[in-house]
């Protein structure tokens, strides 16, 4: 029988250390996201306004196809999200016949109109405004401009304590692939990210229940450089619990410096990227590139 090499002792651990993450969060998650959706009927706290899918002749006509969602929320709320945002123009079906659950959370970040994207720093004139960010820049499938639906639409209503919960949260969690934090959504991940915290804010989830949520987002988009984290975890003979979600998604562990510090000290680190990129990426379009990005996670 043949020596198991390294690689492959590795990448058996890799799959272990996975696994363990799916029995921990993963299926509890489904569960709880998906009870607060069935028990609160998709009620927001701040009354009985639950999420309105549009019964007009071009939502009904322009149905674009989820390709892999129901991996982070419910595939139910997001096809009823999904029509929400062909609704309103922020997807255009015509142009996107192929809707990613980071695409579509990416379109409902961007579209939700929040303080965040009102009066946080991506709207500081010293990067050159929201159009200069890959997040606003990079999308490219409205109807109309970009900036006709940016922080236009009131998708997510949050009372001012969710609001102050998904601002906390989005600044404690970071992305692999730059060094901002969600509260400067300035690429694709990010504003998706936001979208997500959003969404979960207003259905009443608890802090607990939105970072766990986010860190399952996080290791969806990027599942080579957790599986590293993993590793290197293992390494320090430290197991998921002894980490809480908001280590892992802080910026020692997920911000792109503090993952190249954990990734030089794995002997064999994924090295493919994940999360497909920080643009709009189906295989049947080729957007325009975005102006200068400030963190580099352009088309």
């Amino acid at each position: 029988m043949e020596k198991e090499t390294e690689y492959e002792r590795q990448e058996k651990l890799t799959q272990e250390e996975s696994k363990k993450f799916s029995d921990k969060y993963m299926l509890p998650l489904a569960i709880v996201v998906a009870g607060v959706m069935i028990a609160g009927a998709m009620i927001y706290n701040t009354g009985s306004r639950s999420l309105q899918v549009t019964k007009n002749s071009n939502a009904q006509n322009a149905q674009a196809t989820l390709t892999d969602g129901g991996n982070i929320l419910p595939l139910e709320a997001e096809k009823k999200m999904l029509a929400t945002l062909i609704a309103n123009g922020s997807i255009d079906s015509s142009k996107l016949s192929e809707v990613t659950e980071l695409n579509l959370l990416w379109a409902y970040g961007l579209a939700n109109k929040n303080q965040v994207l009102e009066s946080g720093p991506i709207m500081d004139a010293r990067y050159g405004g929201p159009t200069n960010m890959a997040s606003v820049g990079g999308w490219t499938v409205t109807t109309g401009s970009v900036m006709d639906h940016y922080n236009k639409h009131a998708l997510a209503i949050l009372t001012p304590d969710q609001q102050a919960l998904v601002e906390k949260i989005a600044k404690g969690i970071y992305r692999p692939c730059c060094n901002n934090s969600t509260y400067f959504p300035d690429c694709n991940h990010g504003m998706a990210m936001l979208g997500l915290l959003e969404f979960l804010a207003s259905q009443g989830s608890s802090e607990d229940q939105i970072w766990n949520v986010a860190l399952v987002a996080n290791t969806t988009w990027f599942p080579n450089q957790y599986q590293t984290i993993w590793q290197y975890l293992k390494l320090k003979n430290l197991d998921l619990e002894s980490v809480s979600p908001q280590e892992l998604l802080g910026m020692e562990y997920s911000g792109a410096k503090g993952y190249a510090k954990i990734a030089a000290q794995v002997p064999t680190p994924s090295k493919s990227q994940g999360g497909g990129g920080c643009g709009v990426d189906t295989g049947t379009l080729v957007p325009a590139p975005a102006p200068k990005q400030q963190s580099g996670c352009g088309v």
